[in-house]
């Protein structure tokens, strides 16, 4: 996947001023987040739940050789194969020797964010390999030759028309011929066309939430039932996985699925949840008869020990985004990578460089919302504060930017003359405003006034009405 995270500003400015992304997203904030709420309400343990998870992800990660080893044991045991890939490209040629030796046409996949990562789907099309995507939002933006802009709903930026013209255009050769808006009708023409697809299936590539080591079982969650079909029906089930998904126990797994979907749509429960244990037995009525889990590190143990080992603790459920001003704002291409909003700016830096990337980490308000939300309680503002420091201190950051800081950290130092200053800059930005009481263009804040009004001051400091509170004991 091209990283076009260097132009985050620019995309977002676009981003802003797009009447389908601004039409899409504007019903983020009472659909997700509500139902979250919601849900999360009716649970009175819900707050233990996440200070339990946190922790066993911690004892997962402190321990993580020992389970994927324990994971692979067992795989081993129930007639399936575990590969280890380093790397993108390992991992890409492992799954196209998989497809080959299957002597694969035609692949269905589920929806998969680690496959994403790693191109795959451009891989297999480069090889001579069909890679149908099976998830109705991961078929949608398919059709469209784009990527997701969101974890858990790939297609969230698309409008109604805009799948209608998708649809229309992409279907006339499986004899749908009639332009259609109603969305019952869109999703029943899609049902259609995929129930061939996964008949004729060679290989069914699959992502994995979690991977249980005690049994040695991958588990899907997902709301269509697509994974199953995805993983049952061809004869070579393929699960892609990075190396963080691993859990202990079967018990384990259930703590993470009272959050997960609690967390991400607001159900109690997703309506699919899958757990595929090698291929089928003698005894089986259907199922593959290959089965392989590929695990992908790609730096994530780079990330074990450091102070940014808690991103690896992440469910993958987008509350973050679902609960962040600047994602429902500009939405996820913006971010320029797989990963969008709070995560995504916490976590692409790493995986793409800092100097790549490097808008990600100030693109955000810092009210805290995103971890306030996060199943796992990831510090993503603390994250995200880390690279601000990082990108200062190796001079990623451009010159303007650190003599910026620079003079407001010479007056930091001394606080008299900082008062001073604070004191005078409140003044006059109150002149500036006038009675209106906001300044519509500021020097040197053209980011923020550009697309909104700055509230100007009172005239005084939080200082200044302190003392005079403290004086007049109150």
């Amino acid at each position: 996947m091209q990283v076009t995270s260097r132009r985050f500003k620019d995309s977002a400015h676009e981003a802003l001023h797009d009447k389908d992304i601004q039409s899409a997203f504007s019903k983020v904030k009472g659909g997700f987040p509500v139902a979250r709420a919601k849900s999360a309400g009716e649970l009175p343990e819900f707050e233990d739940l996440r200070d339990q998870a946190r922790d066993l992800k911690n004892h997962i990660l402190e321990n993580l050789d020992y389970y994927l080893e324990y994971f692979e044991d067992q795989v081993l045991l129930q007639g399936g194969r575990v590969h280890w890939c380093s790397s993108y490209a390992e991992a890409r040629e492992v799954v196209l020797d998989i497809c080959r030796d299957a002597n694969a046409k035609t692949v269905t996949k589920g929806k998969s964010m680690i496959t994403e990562e790693m191109a795959l789907n451009e891989h297999l099309s480069a090889h001579g390999i069909e890679p149908i995507e099976t998830d109705l939002g991961e078929y949608i933006i398919q059709l469209a030759h784009e990527h997701p802009s969101h974890i858990i709903a790939p297609a969230l930026h698309k409008t109604k028309d805009q799948v209608t013209e998708l649809f229309h255009e992409n279907h006339g050769k499986y004899g749908f011929t009639e332009r259609i808006t109603d969305p019952q009708a869109l999703v029943n023409e899609a049902r259609s066309i995929l129930r061939d697809k996964y008949v004729n299936a060679d290989v069914g590539i699959t992502g994995a939430n979690f991977l249980i080591a005690e049994t040695g079982s991958t588990v899907i969650v997902t709301n269509e039932g697509n994974g199953d079909l995805t993983q049952s029906l061809p004869k070579t089930h393929i699960a892609v996985s990075s190396i963080e998904k691993v859990v202990p126990t079967l018990e384990d797994a259930s703590l993470f699925l009272r959050l997960l979907a609690r967390s991400a749509t607001g159900q109690e429960m997703s309506v699919y949840t899958t757990f595929s244990t090698g291929p089928k037995r003698m005894e089986d009525i259907d199922g593959p008869a290959n089965f392989h889990v590929v695990l992908v590190d790609s730096g994530r143990s780079d990330l074990l020990g450091s102070d940014k080992q808690d991103l690896l603790r992440c469910l993958k459920c987008g509350a973050c985004m679902n609960h962040c001003p600047v994602y429902q704002a500009v939405g996820g291409h913006t971010y320029g990578w797989v990963y969008p909003g709070p995560i995504g700016a916490a976590l692409n830096p790493h995986m793409v460089g800092l100097e790549e990337s490097r808008h990600l980490p100030n693109a955000s308000t810092f009210c805290g919302r995103c971890e306030e939300v996060c199943p796992v309680r990831i510090p993503l503002p603390k994250i995200m504060r880390h690279w601000r420091e990082q990108a200062f201190e190796t001079q990623v950051t451009p010159k303007p930017e650190r003599w910026g800081i620079g003079i407001w950290a010479f007056f930091a130092k001394r606080p008299k003359l900082y008062r001073l200053m604070t004191r005078v800059s409140a003044r006059a930005l109150k002149l500036m405003a006038g009675k209106k009481g906001v300044i519509r263009k500021l020097p040197l804040m053209k980011g923020w006034s550009s697309v909104r009004d700055f509230p100007a001051p009172e005239g005084t400091t939080f200082m200044d009405q302190w003392k005079k509170q403290h004086r007049e004991g109150k």
